[in-house]
């Protein structure tokens, strides 16, 4: 399987800035639910919104790795 190059730059383009908040009903600013993320990638709310809700679920872990890295490496 070939990798997809700036896979991020075309998930969070500013085109499309605040979709997956109203798709959610969230307001624009505020933090999306880890729950209401789920249904959504789980596809629970429709393919659509599944496809957008899959590149935000997947650059959290990346984030949330990232930042496990750094608290090891100053203690």
């Amino acid at each position: 399987m070939k990798r997809k190059k700036h896979w991020m730059k075309q998930a969070f383009n500013p085109a499309h800035k605040g979709r997956l908040h109203r798709a959610l009903g969230v307001k624009e600013g505020e933090k999306i639910p880890a729950s209401k993320l789920a249904a959504a990638k789980s596809g629970k709310l429709g393919p659509k919104v599944a496809k957008m809700a899959n590149p935000v679920v997947t650059a959290k872990k990346i984030n949330s790795k990232r930042r496990r890295k750094r608290s090891h490496k100053r203690s």
